[in-house]
């Protein structure tokens, strides 16, 4: 069984329709939107500040997301792929959204829509990342604009995908 617990009076918000792995945490003030999925081993703390997901978020596997304590919560859009290892922190995500592999977003950054972190990238406090862009490095900058293609053959495919996969253990 997953780790799903109120703190302080409040309890994650979690629909239906969303997968949650055994081993995934979701604490607090957490408020999921449709279709989202939590993976194995990741963490969704709403303890210190609240978290909101729209729809069709994938939060995956060893993922940490977390805010600041009365400062900075965590706001993500909807058609948003959170990949494997990474942490998002305190910040605010646009719509259709990858952050990939291991990459860092710190507090108060805003990653505006259509863009991808990439694999490795730390995003600095309080960097905004501009629409159609790919951000990668340490510390991530802007590497170059991203196509339509790219923004449907990878951040649309990764997030129908993961409601297609999670949908294998529902069954």
């Amino acid at each position: 069984m997953p780790v799903i617990k109120p703190v302080e009076g409040k309890y994650p918000q979690i629909p239906e329709d969303c997968f949650v792995a055994e081993n995934a945490t979701i604490v607090g003030d957490v408020q999921m939107g449709s279709q989202c999925s939590i993976w194995f081993s990741a963490v969704v703390r709403g303890d210190v500040n609240y978290i909101k997901m729209g729809n069709k978020v994938n939060v995956q596997d060893g993922a940490v997301i977390h805010a600041t304590y009365k400062t900075a919560p965590t706001n993500i859009g909807n058609n948003v792929s959170i990949g494997h290892n990474a942490i998002v922190h305190g910040c605010t995500i646009h719509d259709n959204v990858l952050v990939g592999m291991g990459s860092i977003i710190m507090d108060d950054c805003v990653i505006e829509s259509n863009s991808i972190i990439a694999a490795g990238a730390v995003v600095t406090q309080k960097t905004r990342v501009e629409s159609g862009s790919i951000y990668a490095g340490v510390p991530a900058k802007k590497v170059k604009d991203i196509s339509e293609d790219l923004i449907s053959g990878q951040i649309d495919r990764i997030s129908n995908n993961y409601i297609k996969y999670s949908g294998w253990f529902k069954e």
